[in-house]
């Protein structure tokens, strides 16, 4: 029985991006052969690095004709931060910038919604739970680095079994595709696992899941405006899509760079000013050689003022769009309730085959 093998964290990623390159060259032509499943936990409002590291894509697989399930994973935000006073807040929050990025949930094939609204989806964890070990979740990479980043001393129980219950974010809906990062293959690796002992142990011929496929993003990693580090509001080093145009203007200022004057691109000898060439990159369609070299002497000075400008002519279409959602916060939550709506209508029939195959019927 399947439940008796070893779950392999270190399978070749090499063989991991072949697969999904094929995958994307099957969405483009078969795209409502596929289901997506992407979210993001509700930790605030999302910045540019998320813009461009992982929106746009969403976006991207939205307009081609993916049908999308977007879970704002509410519940996970309990495993390590102490921020629940303002969970409701930032669902409306990411939804508003879900949206103003291009997004269109209410086109009946994308759906945003919280997964503590949908009891069927959490009611798979209990089974799934019984499909791994307590080793398997301690031996996860991605379980490790987030306890390291969270500085608890104290760890609960969730910030080990959240993989499980992401695992019950993508089958619920019996999700076949989701788009990652290498460092979200793990708890992906996990869900295809679970999709496969279920089968195995309950289904016999008849699969109730399917084991999705990472879409692998080729989105750079975004470093903040310190240079060193990841993007993030926690941080201090982002530009959030909800800032006005003084604001991104005053925080471009402050970015760190070098001390050389003549502006190159060079991502391992100068990491600091390369970023902000590869934010001016993203934001114009321009490789980031090119603009350095256009820069030239122009210094640091001349380098922020380009970004700035640059990035604010990029976000003002979305800018404009977050200030009428804004404005329209009955919209908003309307969008959220037929999310909930269309993901608790799928969850139900998938709640259902399971309790068929597992005899638990009554």
């Amino acid at each position: 029985m399947a439940t008796e093998e070893q779950l392999d964290y270190g399978s070749s990623f090499e063989a991991t991006l072949e697969r999904s390159k094929k995958l994307e060259q099957d969405l483009q032509k078969q795209p409502g052969k596929y289901k997506v499943l992407t979210g993001d936990r509700p930790t605030g409002r999302l910045h540019i690095g998320h813009l461009f590291g992982s929106v746009q894509n969403r976006v991207r697989l939205h307009r081609i004709g993916v049908p999308t399930f977007i879970v704002i994973a509410d519940y996970q935000v309990l495993t390590d931060r102490d921020t629940f006073d303002k969970i409701s807040e930032n669902i409306r929050q990411l939804t508003i910038d879900y949206m103003a990025a291009g997004i269109d949930a209410n086109d009946g094939k994308t759906f945003i919604f919280p997964h503590s609204h949908v009891p069927e989806l959490n009611q798979l964890l209990l089974p799934f739970l019984t499909l791994v070990t307590n080793a398997e979740l301690d031996r996860n990479p991605t379980v490790k680095e987030e306890i390291l980043a969270s500085g608890q001393k104290r760890i609960n129980a969730g910030m080990y079994t959240y993989p499980v219950h992401q695992a019950a974010d993508i089958l619920f809906c019996k999700g076949t595709v989701v788009p990652v990062g290498k460092d979200q293959l793990p708890h992906l690796e996990l869900t295809r696992t679970i999709a496969r002992r279920f089968n195995d142990r309950f289904a016999g011929n008849k699969p109730v899941f399917p084991e999705p496929q990472p879409l692998l993003s080729e989105a750079p990693v975004i470093l903040g405006l310190d240079g060193s580090q990841k993007m993030s509001k926690s941080r201090n080093n982002a530009i959030m899509l909800s800032a006005d145009e003084d604001e991104t203007a005053k925080l471009i200022k402050k970015a760190k760079t070098d001390s050389e004057r003549n502006i190159t691109f060079d991502p391992v000898k100068r990491p600091e000013v390369s970023n902000l060439l590869l934010l001016v990159s993203l934001a114009t369609g321009r490789k980031p050689a090119e603009i350095a070299e256009e820069i030239g002497d122009g210094g640091s000075g001349k380098l922020k003022q380009v970004l700035t400008d640059s990035i604010n002519e990029y976000l003002r279409p979305l800018r404009a769009r977050r200030k009428e959602l804004e404005q329209n916060i009955d919209f908003v939550r309307e969008t959220l309730r037929a999310g909930v709506r269309a993901a608790r209508e799928e969850a139900v029939k998938t709640l259902d085959e399971v309790r068929e195959v597992m005899n638990m019927t009554i």
